[in-house]
């Protein structure tokens, strides 16, 4: 079996790993930032696969969608998720401007390694700086929906 398939398959377990991490008292959290983060990557993944900016030449369903499913609907979701969860609510700007640029800059690294060592993705008119640009927007957009979300329902109460 290549590295590759070994990769993905270590995707899932570290992802579903994450996933027991989280503590029950924040599983709505995540279960809504799960979902509407798979919203924003279905449509951003397509748009820029099909725009011809990345290229994901081994994945999983190929006959169905040329994103990666294994990145795009599970693993950042779950990323996307357990970081709403530990979101530094309660600190400084600052420590959570740095929260995005952690957590976003680590994602970014692994996927820069991952480009240049694998053939999991390829960039074609694409670079790092943009990755990490639209990992934390992602973050950013999905952290806005959910403390709306959560604040519109106890308004409700």
């Amino acid at each position: 079996m290549r590295i590759e398939w070994w990769i993905l398959l270590s995707v899932y377990a570290v992802a579903t790993g994450i996933v027991f991490f989280i503590p029950k008292n924040k599983l709505r959290l995540a279960v809504v930032a799960f979902l509407f983060t798979q919203i924003i990557t279905f449509l951003i993944g397509l748009v820029v696969v099909e725009l011809g900016l990345l290229k994901y030449p081994i994945r999983l369903f190929t006959t169905i969608n040329r994103t990666s499913f294994t990145f795009e609907y599970y693993a950042f979701p779950v990323v996307c998720s357990a970081f709403n969860v530990w979101y530094p609510n309660d600190r400084s700007a600052l420590i959570q401007l740095g929260y995005y640029v952690g957590v976003g800059s680590l994602l970014t690294l692994v996927e820069v390694i991952i480009e240049k060592y694998t053939d999991l993705i390829e960039y074609i008119h694409w670079e790092w700086y943009i990755t990490l640009l639209t990992i934390c927007l992602s973050f950013f957009v999905t952290r806005l929906f959910c403390v709306w979300f959560f604040e519109k329902g106890r308004s409700n109460t």
